[in-house]
Formats: C-alpha cells, structure tokens, sequence
C-alpha cells in the first residue's frame, strides 16, 4: 500500500511539474484582457535574411490587435519596410487571421517572409495552448 502511495505521489508531483513547465515557458502571457503570444522560442528556426525574425502578437477577444517585432539581425531598414505584412492581420479573429492571403513586401521579401511565417506560427500556437 505504501509503495503505491508513493508511487502515486511521485507521478502527481511529476505531472505537476511538466505542466508548470509548458504554462510558464513564456510563450503566452496574459496582461489584462491581453494574451500575447511570443514566438521568440516557437519560431526559432523561421529566418528572415540575416536570421531569426521573432514577434510578439497581441490578441484581445480572439482578434489580433497588434504585431510587434522582437530583436532580430535583419538590418532596421528592412524590418521597418517588412512591418507593412502586419496589417494583413490586425483586426482580424485569429481563425482568419492564419488563413489571411498576406504578400511579402517587394525589397524586404526574405524578412517580410520570415515575419507573415511567424504569425501564422504564433496563431497556430495560440489556438492549441489558449
């Protein structure tokens, strides 16, 4: 009986444990009636020109609200240019949002690129975990 108990404690604290762990891996974060999605880790391998092109998505009411790019190598001038993809997006419910048809923007297409897949990633993340 007391092996079991134990057993059984060990599996409770370990469960316990994982779901702590994804909860508060930092990908969703909650400010007020905000859920922020950061694809910091989620989109690691998504790369613009010069690397990794991370954001923030800011999603209120399940409408994508605001898109904010994170620090990346890609050079300022093309970030800015790129940027423009967000607006395919803002005020959109997230289910649209995904399968919104967003075209890269012409002289920063490998950032702009990097950035439309990261919000789709974000948002897919989103819809799992929320």
């Amino acid at each position: 009986m007391m092996k079991n108990l134990k057993t059984f404690l060990g599996v409770a604290v370990l469960a316990a444990f994982l779901t702590s762990a994804v909860q508060s891996d930092g990908t969703i974060t909650k400010e007020g009636k905000t859920t922020i999605v950061n694809t910091t880790t989620i989109g690691k391998n998504i790369e613009g020109y010069a690397g990794p092109t991370p954001v923030k998505i800011y999603i209120e009411n399940n409408k994508v609200v605001k898109i904010e790019t994170l620090r990346t190598p890609d050079g300022p001038k093309y970030v800015a240019r790129a940027k423009k993809v967000f607006e395919g997006f803002i005020g959109l419910p997230v289910k649209k949002a995904k399968k919104a048809k967003v075209d890269a923007v012409t002289g920063a297409t490998y950032t702009s690129d990097a950035l439309i897949q990261n919000v789709r990633k974000g948002l897919e993340y989103y819809e799992k975990n929320k």
